[in-house]
């Protein structure tokens, strides 16, 4: 039974239901004087408690996202690491894989509304893999624009968190297909992901020293598994990136490592550096000068700015406020930085998903490529 199943939080509920009831039943029995007495009434405070604690932290996660399998909840590695070596006739084998597809409401038809796949990504260089989802606007099924090649937005989730808060939560492609049917941005392929690419290790999208290479992921293994199966477009610049928390580092950090292929980037709630602690474990070897190439602020200070669109938002009573107006300030050309900036918002679902709509408009404009979906072959 998963973890996240609703079967499950049914169970956990009527199990707390029943301890509740035994309990009260029990009670009376159990107020007598003397020590098995008190230790009956203690163990029945107990195990109620423990029960109806168990529904709530099980509700908080499927709210939340923060575990998606027993694995994860119990620190168990549950991410394949899989190496793809090339065959013998010198082709490799599609480095993406689509398992299915994922009903999600949308409006209409695949051809009318778009379409979400499940997906497993199998790294060729970074050996590394994760499972996400894409969404395909209608176009892409439509006869008329089947040579048709299309940009790519990256859509990171937050840590822990697991790529289909992008759906369930964010609602990310049910408002990219309402804005490509509305015409307020151009079709595009939306990948949803995660950003840690091992299940027991937060990354931070990061190539940590001797471990994950997961900004090599992202930045390679990504644009080739894409490009391997859907129309996806490979013109300098075309793609774009953004993400949630953890999600929004990553997003922004993509942009800045890899302008020839994000010519956009937007983070929502971002950091601006990665923090380490018990999950992240050392990410730098120990090398101070590691640690500030992964400062964003501190590359924008010491480094050539790259030719990228990004947008940072925050609110003013977040923690990240004053960091975000920060970074803004020390961009330089042909860097450009854009703000959201909300009276007020919290560090949560609700608050993102009502950037989302926003964001999404402001990458589609941002992006380099603004010029119809390039035809195949050209």
């Amino acid at each position: 039974m998963g973890l996240t199943s609703r079967t499950f939080l049914l169970v956990l509920v009527l199990i707390a239901l029943a301890v509740s009831a035994l309990a009260l039943w029990l009670w009376p029995r159990a107020a007598r004087k003397g020590p098995l007495a008190v230790a009956g009434r203690l163990g029945l405070l107990v195990v109620t408690q423990v029960s109806v604690l168990a529904v709530l932290l099980v509700a908080a996660n499927n709210e939340y996202g923060f575990y998606s399998t027993w694995n994860e909840l119990l620190g168990r590695a549950s991410s394949k690491q899989v190496l793809q070596p090339g065959t013998k006739d010198g082709r490799r084998p599609p480095a993406l894989t689509v398992r299915g597809q994922e009903s999600i409401g949308l409006k209409g038809t695949r051809e009318k509304a778009g379409q979400v796949d499940r997906v497993e990504i199998r790294g060729p260089v970074s050996g590394l893999s994760m499972d996400g989802y894409a969404y395909l606007p209608p176009e892409y099924f439509q006869k008329e624009h089947e040579k048709e090649k299309f940009p790519v937005v990256v859509v990171i989730t937050g840590q822990p968190g697991v790529s289909k808060n992008l759906i369930t939560q964010l609602k990310v492609p049910q408002a990219a297909s309402s804005a490509i049917m509305k015409k307020e941005v151009r079709p595009t392929i939306y990948l949803l992901v995660r950003p840690s690419v091992v299940a027991d290790r937060d990354t931070n999208c990061t190539d940590v020293p001797g471990g994950p290479q997961a900004l090599t992921f992202f930045n390679e293994d990504v644009p080739l598994a894409v490009t391997d199966v859907y129309r996806a477009s490979d013109a300098p610049g075309s793609w774009g990136a953004v993400g949630n928390s953890t999600g929004g580092y990553c997003a922004l950090k993509l942009a800045m490592t890899n302008p020839a292929r994000y010519g956009a980037a937007a983070g929502l709630s971002a950091d601006y550096f990665a923090r380490q602690d018990g999950r992240t474990g050392d990410l730098y070897a120990g090398s101070k000068a590691y640690r500030n190439e992964n400062d964003l602020t501190w590359r924008l200070e010491h480094m050539p700015p790259p030719p990228v669109s990004l947008l940072v938002s925050t609110s003013r009573n977040e923690s990240n406020y004053e960091p975000s107006l920060k970074f803004a300030q020390k961009a330089k050309p042909p860097l450009k930085v854009d703000k959201l900036v909300r009276d007020e918002g919290g560090h949560n679902f609700q608050t993102w998903r009502e950037e989302y709509p926003v964001v999404l408009r402001w990458l589609d404009k941002e992006l380099k490529e603004l010029t119809a979906p390039r035809k195949s072959g050209q």
